[in-house]
């Protein structure tokens, strides 16, 4: 795992004893290493190096102020969906102009914050919403010398084939409008006098372990833009969301040049700029979850490990059934793991569920 290592049987976070970190500042903890953030959004970063491209961080994967402070340093923009993500990105010295704030729900004091702040991009959801930002736009006035830059969220029902929940791109779901509606959106609006609708944003959902969807997403929305542009009105930008899967187990899944490689001819030339909103693939394999175990308990049907980190540290095996990997932080050499899957199971082991203290029966973190 990246930046996290065994050293004669202990686990190191780059060159740290994690079981020294617990000892110093008590378990549950998050233990995030700075390298592995880095050379994620560097291998992005270069990968589309060939287009006008802005990588913007998704801060809901991984909030913490720390991260997004030398994440900004590095160069980083920011995909936001609350007014209290765009104030964690404002205090770590993010680029406001570089923030593309993201959601279906966004409230008036939200939208008014944001606003103030001059962010880069309104990703929008729905003509209601589009609405709403004309009417506080035209209360607010010009922001950092010019008018509020909308993008249009368009669905362009493509099937993510990942979880349900992490599937954000077809017709059924509450994310952005028809495709086919895109057009007639762009000439009601085109004269509102208050936001500059300018750009297109797609974001198909979480968890992708294929560039297909990807590519497909382009080619729908090539079209759209270039019959936007034949109407007359300006298209500067083309959001194509985040959602790359991240290498959960040994599996391997595509590189950021992989979906670079898919990607950028279908844009080149275009005079577009790209705007990117990766998450999981930058930090999910860039921290750890340090827990301590409490007691081995024997049941009636299995077998537990209770440790002190529960649900609500790690939701995600209980929300999605997801699978993450559990790193003893110190093993035997005999017993170090060889590769991070769910099947493995070296001789001489023997097979627990791991769970958490909370008193809710979907408290788990590995069954």
């Amino acid at each position: 795992m990246d930046h996290f290592d065994y050293r004669k049987g202990r686990l190191f976070a780059e060159d740290v004893d994690v079981e020294k970190i617990g000892g110093q500042v008590g378990t549950p903890a998050y233990i995030y290493s700075k390298a592995t953030f880095i050379e994620h959004l560097q291998k992005i970063q270069n990968a589309y190096a060939a287009l006008e491209t802005t990588i913007c961080y998704s801060v809901k994967a991984c909030g913490n102020i720390n991260i997004l402070r030398f994440l900004a340093a590095q160069g980083s923009g920011f995909d936001i969906v609350s007014g209290g993500e765009l104030y964690r990105v404002l205090q770590a010295g993010g680029d406001p102009g570089k923030v593309v704030y993201a959601g279906v729900g966004k409230t008036d004091n939200e939208i008014i914050e944001a606003l103030n702040a001059g962010i880069g991009y309104f990703n929008i959801e729905s003509e209601a919403e589009l609405d709403n930002l004309i009417r506080l736009a035209k209360q607010s006035g010009p922001t950092k010398g010019h008018k509020p830059r909308a993008a249009l969220r368009v669905n362009p029902d493509i099937d993510y084939k990942t979880h349900a929940f992490t599937t954000t791109g077809k017709k059924e779901t509450k994310f952005g409008v028809d495709i086919e509606r895109a057009q007639k959106i762009f000439a009601d609006y085109a004269d509102n006098g208050a936001v500059d609708l300018c750009a297109i944003h797609v974001h198909l959902g979480s968890g992708g372990k294929t560039i297909d969807p990807y590519v497909e997403a382009v080619r729908k929305t090539v079209p759209l833009i270039d019959g936007l542009r034949g109407e007359g009105h300006t298209v500067e930008a083309l959001d194509l969301g985040g959602g790359y899967g991240a290498d959960y187990e040994s599996e391997s899944v595509p590189s950021a040049a992989d979906y670079a490689a898919g990607i950028v001819p279908l844009l080149k030339g275009k005079d577009l700029k790209l705007i990117l909103e990766p998450g999981k693939s930058i930090c999910a394999n860039a921290g750890i979850l340090l827990t301590r175990v409490l007691y081995i308990k024997r049941g009636g049907a299995k077998e537990f490990v209770i440790v002190d980190a529960g649900m609500n540290d790690l939701i995600r095996p209980s929300l999605y059934d997801a699978f993450h990997f559990i790193w003893p932080a110190t093993v035997q050499e005999d017993f170090l793991p060889a590769q991070r899957s769910k099947d493995l199971q070296p001789e001489g082991t023997r097979a627990f569920d791991v769970v958490g203290p909370i008193c809710e029966g979907a408290d788990f973190l590995a069954k």
